[in-house]
């Protein structure tokens, strides 16, 4: 198992660096050159040409690539043209907000659809099986957000009970320490900010939730039904073991294999997605922000929302990577 986790971490390297030569070439690909990313239309050939001495764009191509990589490492992304501040800034404050609202969108997926996707299995050609693979089928098709839109009308304009928009009431004052809103508040003991924040969650978790979800529901059923018809578990069966002591030590435990690996590549892909629910719920987080940025064509914000969320996603498939080998016994053999 050593030798695997070793292989991994070295499999991060050539996945950076190849990271980083395509943010390289998108950079220097843009329509007019980073300059006119920067100055716009108006800028004159002056003003070109002074930026292209500050950032370096005359000098050879090994040269800037070298520089790039080093500012990087250095986490240091330039300026956003928009809010005239560090691009590194904006996303140490908003962040938190997105990997809440991804940890709650996530708990909800696996907490609602692991359960389910089991009971479909065990269940399987009555209600429930059909029930849970139609309303999976539904959950994949439907935009999240439109779901996040009809979400937002019926609980919170008609019923009013959830908030419509923004992260927690301001009115509260609450106190921050991480800018994790729940946890600052469980931390300072600010009990009603942290219920405020989570009150705020619900709605845009649901509707991030809604595809993996879906996609948990069917990968656990169908693991589920391939484990069911495997000998060892008739073997189990035979041999007088309690229906619990079969379903968790030799179902569930090996049709957990590939819904662990899925788990991680959706938990990658919830950051990038929640740009959409962000958007509709006005959730202060990288989406909403990256948003704004694609409007205003701020170049800045959009080369460190990609560097940002691909290197997290590279480290949550590492770690998906890592708790398989705790998981299949094959990986520990080896």
């Amino acid at each position: 198992m050593f030798r695997f986790i070793v292989r991994r971490l070295l499999q991060l390297i050539p996945t950076l660096f190849g990271l980083s030569l395509l943010l390289f070439i998108w950079l220097r690909r843009l329509p007019g050159g980073p300059e006119t990313a920067i100055l716009g239309e108006r800028g004159t050939p002056e003003m070109r040409a002074a930026i292209r001495h500050n950032m370096g764009l005359d000098q050879p191509i090994l040269v800037q690539y070298g520089r790039f990589v080093r500012r990087m490492i250095q986490l240091d992304l330039g300026t956003s043209t928009s809010t005239k501040r560090a691009v590194t800034t904006e996303f140490i404050e908003r962040f938190p907000g997105t990997v809440e609202l991804t940890i709650t969108a996530m708990l909800i997926a696996i907490g609602v659809g692991i359960p389910l996707g089991y009971l479909a299995a065990r269940r399987r050609g009555r209600f429930l099986d059909h029930a849970s693979v139609g309303g999976s089928l539904i959950g994949i098709c439907i935009p999240v957000f439109f779901l996040g839109y009809v979400l937002k009308a019926i609980f919170s304009e008609n019923l009013h009970w959830f908030p419509s928009s923004g992260r927690q009431d301001p009115t509260l004052g609450a106190t921050r320490v991480t800018n994790f809103f729940v946890l600052d508040g469980l931390m300072t003991r600010e009990w009603d900010a942290a219920a405020d924040a989570l009150w705020h969650l619900v709605l845009p978790s649901i509707a991030l939730a809604s595809i993996p979800l879906a996609i948990i529901v069917r990968i656990t059923r169908a693991s589920v039904l391939e484990v069911l018809n495997e000998d060892f578990v008739r073997t189990a069966e035979a041999k007088g073991l309690t229906e619990s002591t079969v379903r968790r030590r030799h179902v569930l435990r090996n049709a957990m294999l590939p819904v662990a690996t899925s788990i991680g590549l959706l938990a990658g892909g919830l950051l990038s997605g929640a740009v959409l629910t962000e958007t509709v719920f006005a959730f202060s987080g990288i989406g909403a922000f990256v948003a704004e940025a694609i409007g205003q064509r701020d170049y800045p914000v959009l080369m460190g929302f990609i560097l940002i969320i691909a290197v997290v996603y590279v480290l949550v498939n590492l770690l998906v990577d890592l708790s398989y080998s705790f998981i299949d016994p094959r990986v520990r053999v080896r």
